[in-house]
């Protein structure tokens, strides 16, 4: 008989199958020795001392297939730009907007104050403590807006100078959303102007592969990166612009086929390609998208997921209740499990609310983002409600896929923000870490 290490070596007893094969080899070779009652007793005393490592075992297993990543979008518009300045003035950040926000409508919760002031995400200090409050409160992951253009990138001061500056920032893992829509002039906007194209958002064919080079070498390749099966996370806003960038479906898929080289090439299994789906356009640049379960499967897309509840529901009162939008939402939810080949990961709002955008000099009127109707009731105990329905909904499909995306971490403008205000301080954070814990 073997001895010692080299015979357990031979079985990974810590598996079910191992500790079959241990137990059957070792009572074949000791039996005609000392009898079959004695073999039982042996086989007994071992399963007895193994019970509470295989519970343990077991329970860790559990706890790691129903562990689901939380992603939270970040919009990056809280620090100066020189795009900005160029429009409107020296300093201007979207704060500004926030500032002047004034109630429209009996019942309307505005302004919205920041309860750590009006940060600057470009800063590093002041980015660290966004980092810190998310992982402390259940965050994995912050989404960014990545905003990459023609002739240049917007509102990048958050990522580079902010968040990769961070010292604290491999506490959290990054990932990007292009944000590929036309970039307009409704910061504010005036009712019956009419509304300026600033930043169109298709780009040439030869600059989408600078972008996918910048990509790898400046992000993909940092640690914190998320990855999903090895690849790189990587998020389409606008399917219509992008499909326009390169002239035709094929032409686009030959494009995605060339990021996927570039990214094997550089060491990962390819790019986790992800569509922003909606049903319904909000932004005013725009276009109700083509046929979605169509584009993911001729494109390659490898999950889908949604940036906001109202890409899918249309607000009929002027505050309309959040648990209403919430529940049509779930019914979209259902919808497009069974629409798309691929993982859906469902999203979460905190809210809806654009009026901040809208010039507080201007008569209230409900004609259209942002100048539009808005959700209410969306309560800290709502907002956790919400997540827990999803957390129980994706839990209930045994080999369903565990990640949930949220909007947002600070889109305060759009009245869909975590981070703290005056009014409810850490109440939206803290769900999350209740529900996710």
């Amino acid at each position: 008989m073997e001895h010692g290490q080299n015979y357990l070596d031979r079985y990974n007893i810590m598996s079910p199958s191992g500790l079959f094969n241990f137990i059957k080899n070792f009572a074949m070779k000791i039996e005609k020795k000392y009898g079959f009652y004695f073999v039982a007793l042996v086989i007994l005393l071992v399963l007895i001392l193994l019970y509470p490592v295989y519970g343990m075992i077991d329970k860790k297993s559990r706890r790691t297939k129903d562990k689901i990543t939380v992603v939270s979008y970040y919009f990056p518009d809280y620090h100066v730009d020189k795009r900005n300045v160029a429009i409107h003035g020296k300093g201007w950040t979207e704060w500004e907007l926030l500032k002047e926000a004034v109630p429209r409508f009996p019942g309307q919760y505005q302004p919205k104050v920041p309860a750590w002031g009006y940060t600057d995400e470009a800063d590093p200090v002041q980015m660290a403590q966004k980092i810190a409050a998310a992982v402390d409160n259940g965050i994995d992951v912050f989404l960014f807006d990545w905003y990459m253009y023609n002739d240049g990138p917007f509102l990048n001061g958050a990522v580079d100078d902010g968040f990769l500056k961070a010292k604290n920032r491999q506490k959290l893992k990054f990932a990007f959303m292009w944000a590929n829509h036309d970039w307009i002039d409704i910061h504010p906007y005036k009712i019956g102007r009419p509304k300026k194209l600033l930043f169109p958002g298709k780009v040439t064919p030869e600059r989408y592969d600078e972008i996918c080079d910048l990509l790898i070498k400046k992000y993909f390749k940092q640690p914190n990166y998320w990855k999903i099966d090895g690849k790189p996370y990587f998020s389409i806003y606008d399917i219509n612009n992008f499909i326009q960038s390169f002239g035709s479906i094929e032409a686009t898929k030959k494009a995605m086929d060339r990021f996927n080289k570039k990214a094997i090439a550089a060491g990962f299994t390819g790019v986790h390609w992800n569509l922003v789906s909606w049903e319904k356009a909000i932004l005013p640049s725009e276009k109700t998208p083509m046929d979605n379960r169509e584009m993911v499967k001729k494109l390659g897309f490898n999950s889908v997921t949604s940036y906001v509840w109202v890409h899918y529901v249309s607000l009929p009162d002027t505050i309309t209740d959040y648990n209403w939008v919430r529940d049509k939402y779930f019914t979209y939810w259902d919808k497009a499990r069974k629409e798309f080949d691929v993982p859906y990961y469902p999203n979460v709002s905190m809210g809806w609310d654009p009026t901040p955008r809208c010039d507080p000099g201007t008569k209230w009127e409900n004609v259209g983002y942002p100048c539009m109707n808005i959700i209410g009731n969306n309560t800290p105990e709502n907002f956790r409600t919400a997540l827990q329905m999803t957390k129980d909904k994706l839990l209930s499909e045994p080999d369903g896929h565990r990640i949930v995306t949220i909007n947002c971490w600070n889109e305060w403008t759009e009245g869909s923000y975590l981070e703290p205000d005056k009014k409810n301080g850490m109440k939206y954070l803290k769900a999350i870490l209740e529900v996710f814990k």
